[in-house]
């Protein structure tokens, strides 16, 4: 952390002298506005979805060449680039807000990065981190903390909102704040269902204070980044697959294999039929035998995934009626969890089709239709679908929950677990690296070691 705020003050004082606007230098956050730094940290949005380590951890695309991070390989991962970035921005944002709405944007904005960052790595610098020169090597924060405070930041920041208001530079909602409002208690509910194994009573009074305060009612609200059609602000995957011509990644056989015998009609969004057979064919995860791959062969990403002006679908609708039907399963609400569960598969499927099908018949078909039983199951695979690309959010759902059953252990190498710490943290701030990650996995830095929330 000590190299992350000095590369941070030494960006300043490297770029302020050349006159910068604040958008163009989010290292120099003195010099920008809220409503700059604010818009300028949603630009890093995309980067919480748009990546192939996440795809592979939730094995929804294979590998056609390069076959590395598919194996599962040990390694580590930084987590400095979004403290230098989006949440350095947010938390000056924060501090020099102008408006109620501005500093609440932030906060929430801050809680959700961070949320996506404990689920990765486990403890991290939360309360500590953040603080510049007064603060070199932060503690890290044990992840339950981390919840507890998340919690409380998103329903105080809720309840700070204007909804008279409005917010400058917001990409997301364009200054609709009751949309900020339903997507903060939305986090809060998506929240409160991990801990639904370690925790399960803090899990129910969470979901259920989130419930009521208010979260998403429609796709209208779904929390999306749009690109645009052009080089400064496309699609990471329109970058990968068009302009650089990597034809790399195929659709994995475990997701096909939930796709196509109930012809989910989301498939032909995810994917593009194999070339030489015209059919959907997925690509075995984890397969590194050259001779058995080939482009042809399998169903590539889908053009409507990687357009150069693709949305990043980040939190959803559907996915709240998702967990609102495991809670109903659950018993933590009087609903129905067959009733949410159709209406979260119709709302995914209105998303992804963009309305083409409304997904009415699909749902009352064998292999799709709600059977109390197998109910949980049934629920988390479809969440599961519903999630494609969003790897690090599928990821923690079977982390949490072991579903879908269907992963392949590539070498015999398990789903990794969380990212390991990077071995700069080891250096720049041994003491509190040290206690983390003995107090967590017993000495061992590595990405078989289970999170808090992670029961096994």
């Amino acid at each position: 952390m000590k190299r992350l705020l000095l590369l941070s003050i030494l960006s300043f004082f490297a770029l302020s002298s050349c006159d910068l606007v604040s958008n163009e230098n989010p290292n120099a956050p003195s010099e920008a506005s809220s409503p700059q730094l604010l818009g300028n940290a949603m630009l890093s949005l995309p980067g919480l979805s748009s990546s192939p380590q996440g795809e592979y951890n939730a094995q929804y695309l294979s590998e056609l060449i390069y076959i590395d991070g598919s194996l599962y390989q040990e390694g580590t991962t930084s987590f400095y680039g979004w403290y230098q970035g989006p949440l350095i921005n947010l938390q000056t944002a924060q501090e020099n807000a102008t408006s109620a709405n501005q500093a609440a944007v932030a906060r929430i904005l801050k809680s959700y990065y961070y949320w996506n960052l404990t689920d990765r790595w486990g403890d991290i610098p939360y309360s500590e981190a953040l603080s510049g020169i007064d603060d070199f090597t932060p503690a890290y924060d044990t992840q339950q903390a981390i919840y507890d405070s998340l919690f409380a930041e998103l329903k105080e920041a809720a309840n700070q909102l204007e909804m008279s208001g409005s917010l400058d530079n917001d990409i997301i909602y364009n200054g609709d704040m009751e949309k900020w409002r339903k997507f903060s208690n939305t986090l809060r509910l998506l929240m409160a269902l991990r801990l639904s194994e370690v925790d399960p009573q803090k899990a129910q009074q969470e979901f259920l204070a989130a419930l009521e305060d208010g979260i998403m009612t429609s796709n209208d609200d779904n929390f999306v980044f749009r690109h645009l059609p052009n080089a400064n602000n496309e699609n990471y995957w329109y970058n990968q697959i068009v302009r650089q011509s990597r034809e790399w990644w195929a659709l994995s056989e475990g997701l096909v294999g939930l796709m196509k015998p109930v012809d989910d009609p989301r498939l032909t969004v995810y994917g593009d039929p194999a070339k030489s057979s015209g059919k959907f064919e997925g690509l075995t995860f984890g397969t590194s035998d050259e001779s058995q791959i080939s482009a042809q062969k399998f169903s590539l990403l889908g053009a409507d995934i990687h357009e150069q002006d693709a949305p990043v679908y980040l939190v959803t609708y559907a996915e709240a009626l998702f967990a609102k039907a495991e809670a109903a399963h659950r018993g933590w609400i009087n609903e129905s969890a067959k009733s949410n569960y159709n209406a979260a598969i119709r709302n995914s499927i209105q998303q992804w089709t963009e309305g083409a099908s409304d997904g009415s018949a699909f749902v009352n078909q064998p292999g799709v239709a709600f059977n109390a039983p197998s109910g949980l199951e049934q629920i988390v695979t479809q969440r599961y679908v519903h999630l494609f690309m969003h790897g690090y959010q599928a990821w923690a759902l079977y982390r949490r929950t072991g579903y879908p059953d269907n992963m392949e252990s590539p070498q015999g190498r398990e789903v990794p677990l969380r990212r390991a710490y990077t071995s700069d943290e080891a250096l720049n701030n041994t003491e509190n690296y040290n206690e983390a990650v003995d107090r967590q996995f017993n000495g061992e830095n590595t990405m078989y070691g289970r999170l808090w929330w992670d029961v096994e």
